[in-house]
């Protein structure tokens, strides 16, 4: 076989199973209906389900940015809580180093007194118990 007639061969090979620029679906080529149909279903189907999926995307970022300000809103919630209690723990330190200490001081100054006191007393107990026995055996005695 020659070349001429093997480079036939091959284009006319090339020509009956497409070329790169040949399709089914060109305007002017007969086609068929079933195959058409199935086609359009798959592309309205495929566009549907992409056009989901983007539907999809655009609401996690939207429920994202919802949760974002959500978080924005209790931090600064909780910021303001913290300072409050800052202020408020401030005030009562204040309040507890101004007028508070000096008062328990007094409380431990009192408290010492009456422990004195109560060790006196015991004292003069002691003591006029002492006495009481010594004036009993005095009358007794006599």
């Amino acid at each position: 076989m020659s070349d001429e007639e093997r480079w036939n061969r091959d284009n006319r090979n090339k020509d009956m199973y497409g070329s790169p620029t040949h399709s089914s679906f060109e305007v002017l080529d007969p086609h068929d209906p079933t195959l058409s149909r199935l086609a359009t279903l798959l592309f309205k189907r495929t566009n549907e389900y992409l056009q989901g999926e983007i539907a999809c995307g655009g609401d996690h970022y939207m429920l994202l940015e919802e949760i974002n300000r959500t978080a924005i809103t209790k931090y600064t919630d909780l910021r303001n809580l913290a300072v409050n209690l800052n202020r408020t723990l401030t005030e009562y330190n204040d309040i507890y180093g101004s007028t508070i200490r000096p008062l328990l001081a007094q409380v431990d100054d009192i408290d010492v007194m009456v422990a004195k006191l109560e060790e006196n007393a015991y004292r003069l107990d002691s003591y006029t118990k002492q006495l009481k026995t010594r004036i009993k055996d005095m009358y007794d005695t006599k």
